[in-house]
Formats: C-alpha cells, structure tokens, sequence
C-alpha cells in the first residue's frame, strides 16, 4: 500500500532473494556476509529505474550509510500480530503464537548472520509507528508525510554515475567471497601455490584484468654447456600491461634470495616488466578488502 501511494517500486525480501539468486553465483553458495552487497548491487541498478519501498529483514541495517532513504518501522503488540498470523494462516491461537516466536528466532538468526546483530534497535530508524494506535490508512499518511518533508521522491532517479560507483565498492567488497559479477571475468580453474595468489587472482577478475598464471620461467644461471641451472618464475603475467607479478609472503631470509632473483632477471632481460608486491603489501589488501588475516601469513 506504501509503494501504490507514493508511485515506487516494491522490492520484498522474497524477490530481492530471487533477484540476487539469478544474477549472481558462487560454486560454493553464497556467504551470508555477502548477502547485504549484493542487494545493495541490485538495489542500485533498480533505484536507476524507480524509486523504491524496500520491505527485507535488516533493511535498516543495509542502508544505514544512505542519506536519500527513510526508515520505517511499525511496531504491533503480541495479540495483534497473533491474530493476523491466524487470519493469514488459519491457524489457532496457541499455533499462531508459536509460529510467531518461531518467526522471531528466525528473524534474530537471519539478522545475526548476515549483519552480526541479532536484534533490531529502534534507534536505527527514522520513523516509528504504532499499529495499536495507528490505523493502516493513517499509518500511511504520517509515512507520505515524511517522504514529501524530507523530499525523497524530488531528488531524481540514482545516476549511473552514482550506481557505477557503488558497483565499484561492492566489487571490493565481494572479492573476500571470491564472487564474480555476471559481467566480470569468470574466475578460472587454477591451482595456486598460496592462498594469497589466489586473492590476487580474484581481484584482477574483478577488475577485468586478463592474467595467465606462471605462463614463464626465465633462465637466470647457465653451466659451461649452456643447461640452465636456475631460472626464475613470476606468479603472474598482466598481457594488457605487459607486466609481470610476483607476490611475497615468505620470511625475510627467502625474501633476500628471491630478491637475488629479480635483480638478476631485471640485469638479463631488462625489457621485461616486472612488479614486486611483498608481505606488507598483500597485508594491506588483506586489511582493505577485509580478508583472512592467515593469507598475509
């Protein structure tokens, strides 16, 4: 009813749930701290469209950073709220006040998973209307009211500007899952020495950076009959950039050897471009992106 009065488009929990499934894929499913970026992914692409009414558990919580909203609540006592679930369900009272305690724990553990709080705090809303009190119909006209004083529906559409950069954050956020976006690079089968390579790997596909893993070893040392006797291989190639990656999470005494390396490659092919990220670069895309702390390790 919300929605019809101020002419938006209603998104519930079901069809963000639905929309979220067929546009986004994780081989191993979809994490529950993933959950809140990828609505705020679809949300923006909507909000191109329509203005919104967003009816979904913790909606508060996943638009708690985005000034252009309103957050509503409404409030009901225990024996309104049975009731409707008996309306609704036909059910008795004493099945219908079960079904409720039921619902609330689910709400509390879907809360709980997906934002890490297992309760709602009014303080988190904007606006809160009691039905005990309050009539549907007025309860729909302090709601109008306060989208019209706040100028909600006056502001324009979200630019694609704006919908580029959220996409973009939620880009870096959705790396630590290892989930691709449709029109991203599909992350390919590789097995990778370390964990942190394979973060690294995800990032690029993100990106859409095209990048081969360990596609070449450079000779660095010869025998007097010309076998080679050491050689150095990069972690990655970049074909776009022509640029060589190497990644170093070891110990300083390894670090020192391959250092030794790379001058050596750098002096017998200095027509190859190759960039170093050591230990306290791969922690600070550990801390920025958010993931495993055992990566950097």
């Amino acid at each position: 009813m919300a929605a019809k009065r101020l002419a938006c488009e209603l998104v519930t929990d079901a069809r963000l749930q639905e929309m979220i499934a067929a546009e986004f894929s994780a081989p191993s499913g979809i994490a529950d701290k993933a959950w809140p970026h990828l609505a705020i992914s679809i949300l923006a692409k909507l909000s191109m469209q329509h203005h919104l009414v967003i009816s979904s558990i913790g909606s508060e919580l996943l638009l708690r950073n985005i000034p252009a909203v309103l957050r509503a609540h409404v409030a009901g006592p225990e024996p309104q709220r049975v009731g409707n679930l008996m309306i609704d369900h036909r059910l008795e009272r004493p099945e219908a006040r079960e079904r409720l305690r039921q619902m609330e724990r689910e709400t509390a553990l879907l809360l709980k998973r997906r934002f890490g709080t297992g309760s709602r705090r009014m303080q988190s809303f904007d606006l809160v209307m009691n039905a005990e009190a309050l009539a549907i119909e007025q309860m729909l006209d302090v709601l109008e009211t306060a989208v019209r004083a706040k100028g909600l529906l006056d502001g324009g559409l979200l630019t694609p500007a704006a919908e580029a950069q959220i996409q973009f954050q939620v880009r870096l956020k959705l790396a630590r899952y290892g989930i691709v976006p449709p029109d991203k690079l599909q992350a390919r089968r590789t097995e990778f020495g370390h964990p942190s390579e394979e973060v690294f790997a995800n990032l690029l596909d993100f990106y859409r950076i095209a990048w081969n893993y360990e596609p070449r070893s450079f000779p660095l040392q010869w025998d007097k009959d010309g076998n080679v006797q050491e050689a150095f291989t990069p972690d990655f190639y970049l074909p776009e950039f022509d640029l060589y990656i190497e990644l170093t999470t070891m110990k300083q005494a390894h670090v020192t050897k391959k250092n030794r390396k790379i001058r050596l490659l750098r002096a017998i092919y200095p027509h190859v471009n190759i960039q170093v990220f050591y230990q306290k670069d791969v922690q600070d895309l550990v801390i920025k992106y958010g993931l495993p702390e055992q990566l950097a390790q």
